[in-house]
């Protein structure tokens, strides 16, 4: 059924189309901040697994991955600007199940990460000063940290900020991709498309493809374009090149760490722990292998990669959950121009989602992190890629969006790849997960 309110809203954006703007590197932000975001610590750890395990034999894998991330952050950014309508409140138009869904999602990942952003970040500042002060106590004052710079901060403030630490991540993952000399013939080799011979290497493949870049964040990218001030199709293609440069700079970090992980570990048979620790133990065989001032070189750029991620998330999700409380106390169209203006940062409800993500997860931190918690958390994250690309395909396809902004044959495929991935992603997390023990 066609959604009047979506036509309407479309007819408010259209009239005379807007004026074209030129595809220029000088607009780039976005992006910019949605690679920073999406890419954290576990991201890298999982890429450095991969080529520990295996080679460069999933490099092809990774590529990938980064060109499924696109399809998904372009389709959030077309919404947004081809509708004037915010992602949630074309959500809301497909029934209140979506709501309902969204609201439990943001409530419990939104307290199960708190905890998870805040300990990765303060890891690498502990190995750097381990006689200052504990491991939690490191945390906490990297929440506190991200609640004041978002809380007193524009977009515009966050954006420079987030260009800067990117540039610290890429100065550092490019360097390391030197210094361990990577054998580029194998590398080369890596871009076919085949899959190891060990047990399970499909299970890993897809893993790979769909862990790296980005859970929430991809919907929040829409959100960023917004608050950057690009409201309607006239910013289209400089959306578009916004996006490809956002995960390209992702595609060079996975690469990155590959290499690091085919080279230093997989040569020396060398296995690292799953999860941000495992970026310790790389911190101790760079020592090693070459010398303290690689080892904390590489510790700043773990600060920035799990920093990025926390302010990320504390800006992106705060901003949805406020155009989520907007769009259900009004019951009207939420506009993407309302948040370019800026209104939305200063709200109460993008403040209180600001210290919901840092109050409540300090508990988690001293107390441990209750199990039953975790495990919905785990769930109802893997459940939300799928969502996001079924989503998408279902209101790019319909008369909620205009007819020139619709989705294309590639479009349609890819998220169709994308949702299937997840699904299966989806399906393999909640099949693993203890449920004896849950109950």
């Amino acid at each position: 059924m066609a959604d009047t309110t979506g036509n309407t809203a479309a007819a408010q954006v259209g009239g005379p189309d807007p004026t074209p703007r030129k595809s220029s590197w000088k607009y780039i932000g976005p992006g910019i901040v949605v690679a920073a975001t999406g890419v954290g610590a576990g991201d890298l750890v999982a890429t450095l697994i991969a080529g520990s395990s295996f080679g460069y034999t999933l490099l092809w894998a990774a590529v990938v991955g980064c060109l499924v991330k696109i399809s998904l952050a372009e389709a959030a950014g077309r919404w947004h600007l081809s509708t004037g309508r915010t992602l949630f409140d074309g959500w809301a138009s497909l029934g209140r199940w979506t709501t309902s869904f969204f609201a439990v999602y943001l409530v419990v990942w939104g307290f199960v990460y708190g905890a998870a952003a805040m300990s990765s970040s303060a890891l690498p500042l502990q190995a750097l000063f381990p006689d200052v002060m504990d491991l939690e106590w490191w945390g906490v004052a990297c929440g506190l940290v991200g609640l004041v710079f978002v809380w007193f901060n524009k977009y515009a403030v966050f954006e420079k900020v987030m260009t800067v630490l990117v540039g610290v991540m890429f100065v550092v993952t490019v360097y390391l991709a030197i210094r361990v000399t990577p054998n580029l013939g194998e590398a080369f080799a890596g871009l076919l498309p085949v899959l190891p011979d060990e047990k399970d290497s499909i299970l890993n493949t897809l893993g790979l493809i769909g862990g790296v870049g980005g859970t929430i964040t991809l919907a929040a990218y829409g959100y960023w374009v917004n608050a950057k001030g690009w409201t309607d199709t006239g910013w289209m293609k400089v959306m578009r090149l916004d996006n490809r440069v956002a995960y390209a700079t992702t595609g060079i970090f996975v690469v990155a760490m590959l290499f690091v992980g085919a080279e230093l570990l997989h040569s020396a048979n060398v296995a690292i722990a799953s999860g941000d620790k495992g970026l310790i133990q790389l911190t101790d065989i760079l020592e090693a292998e070459y010398g303290t001032a690689t080892a904390k070189f590489f510790l700043i750029g773990f600060f920035a990669t799990s920093f990025t991620s926390l302010i990320g998330v504390w800006h992106g999700v705060s901003l949805m959950f406020a155009d989520f409380v907007a769009r259900y106390r009004r019951g009207d169209q939420a506009k993407g121009a309302e948040i370019a203006a800026g209104t939305r940062e200063r709200s109460w409800p993008f403040r209180a989602y600001l210290l919901w993500l840092t109050f409540p997860p300090i508990i988690l931190l001293f107390q441990g992190q209750p199990f039953r918690l975790i495990i919905l958390y785990g769930v109802l994250g893997a459940a939300f890629l799928p969502f996001l690309a079924g989503t998408l395909l279902w209101l790019l396809n319909s008369a909620r969006t205009p007819r020139e902004w619709r989705n294309g044959w590639l479009s349609n495929g890819m998220l169709t790849l994308a949702g299937l991935l997840f699904l299966i992603l989806c399906v393999k997390q909640i099949w693993d997960q203890p449920w004896s023990e849950f109950f």
